[in-house]
C-alpha cells in the first residue's frame, strides 16, 4: 500500500479455493481484487492496475481464482468452457483469457457470456431494489408468484446481451398476450383435438396420410415451418442463443392458431381429415420438443 500510493483497501485472498481443488497456485504473485461495478465504484480497478505497475506484471502473470477454476476444469477433460457474468464484470474477460494463455490455453476455449441486467415491472410500474439498501426481489420470490414455466420462458424471449423487462402480471395472465400461454395453448388445443376426436368415436390413425390433400397455403406454411425446427435448433444451440427456440415457437404458434381458426380439422371427409390431423400431430410434437429443451411444460389440458 505504501509503495502503490493509495489508499488502504482490504484484499481478499483465495487460499480456500486452492485447498479446496488441491492446486497450487501458478505464478509469482497472487492478486485477487474485487470486480464489478459496486467495486469499481470504490477504485478496485485503479487497486489492481497499481498493483500490476509496482510489481511489473502485465495482464495474465498473476494467478486469479478464475484461472485455478478453470485450469482445475481443463484438468477434468473438459475442452471448451462457458462462463455467465453479469454485464458489469466485463472489463474482467481479457484478464482471464490472458491467464488462461500464459497457463498453456487457447483463449478461444473460454466463452465468456455477458448477461443483462432484468427490471420486474408489476402494475406497469419498475420495481425498485437495491443491495446496498437490502431492497431486492430473489428468483424464489419470482418462481413462487408466476410459476417456473413462465419464469423460464420470459428469461428466455430475449438474448442474453439485451435488457429484459419482466411484466409479472402478464407472466401470470391467461390470455395470448402471455407467450408461454399462448404457445402451451396449441399443445394442449391439438391434445383436445385428439380427444373429443376418440370421443366421438373418430379414427384418428394418421399413418400413410396424403399430403396432397394439404394445399391451402396455410397448411403450405406450416409444413415449411415445422422443416426449419432441426436448423433453426442447431443454430441455436451453435450460437449458444436459447431465445431463437422461444421465437420460432411463438411464431409456429401464431401459424397454428390463424389456421385453427379458419379451418376445421375434424372434417366429415376422411381424406382431409387424415391429413389435417396428421399436421396438427405434427405440430403438437415440434411444440412439446421446443418445450422440453427449455425446460417447460406441455401441457394436455389449460
Amino acid at each position: 500500500v505504501e509503495n502503490t500510493k493509495i489508499q488502504a483497501h482490504k484484499l481478499y485472498g483465495i487460499a480456500t479455493f486452492y485447498a479446496q481443488f488441491r492446486l497450487t497456485p501458478r505464478g509469482k504473485h497472487l492478486i485477487k481484487v474485487c470486480h464489478g461495478t459496486a467495486c469499481h465504484v470504490r477504485g478496485a480497478d485503479k487497486i489492481n492496475t497499481s498493483l500490476q505497475q509496482h510489481l511489473k506484471l502485465s495482464p495474465g502473470q498473476e494467478t486469479s481464482s478464475d484461472n485455478a477454476y478453470h485450469k482445475n476444469k481443463f484438468d477434468r477433460g473438459y475442452e471448451n468452457l462457458v462462463d455467465i457474468w453479469g454485464s458489469d464484470h466485463h472489463g474482467y474477460v481479457p484478464r482471464v483469457k490472458a491467464g488462461m494463455e500464459a497457463l498453456g490455453y487457447e483463449p478461444d476455449q473460454i466463452r465468456v457470456m455477458l448477461v443483462q441486467f432484468v427490471n420486474l415491472i408489476r402494475d406497469g410500474k419498475k420495481i425498485s431494489m437495491s443491495t446496498r439498501s437490502g431492497e431486492f426481489v430473489t428468483l424464489r420470490d419470482v418462481l413462487d408468484e408466476v410459476g417456473t414455466d413462465a419464469a423460464r420462458f420470459f428469461f428466455l424471449t430475449k438474448r442474453s446481451d439485451s435488457h429484459l423487462d419482466f411484466d409479472l402480471d402478464l407472466a401470470k395472465r391467461q390470455s395470448r398476450d402471455n407467450p408461454v400461454y399462448y404457445v402451451q395453448y396449441v399443445h394442449a388445443r391439438i391434445a383436445g383435438i385428439f380427444r373429443i376426436a376418440k370421443e366421438r368415436n373418430v379414427d384418428v390413425d394418421i399413418s400413410g396420410p396424403d399430403l396432397s390433400a394439404l394445399d391451402l397455403p396455410e397448411e403450405k406454411e406450416i409444413m415449411k415451418r415445422l422443416g426449419d425446427f432441426p436448423d433453426m435448433l442447431a443454430e441455436a444451440a451453435d450460437t449458444m442463443e436459447p431465445h431463437r427456440i422461444t421465437f420460432y415457437l411463438l411464431e409456429l404458434s401464431e401459424l397454428f392458431h390463424a389456421y385453427y381458426h379458419d379451418n376445421k380439422v375434424l372434417t366429415e371427409d376422411d381424406r382431409i381429415r387424415k391429413t389435417r390431423l396428421y399436421l396438427v400431430e405434427a405440430v403438437r410434437q415440434v411444440i412439446e420438443n421446443g418445450l422440453t429443451i427449455l425446460g417447460v411444460t406441455a401441457p394436455d389440458r389449460m
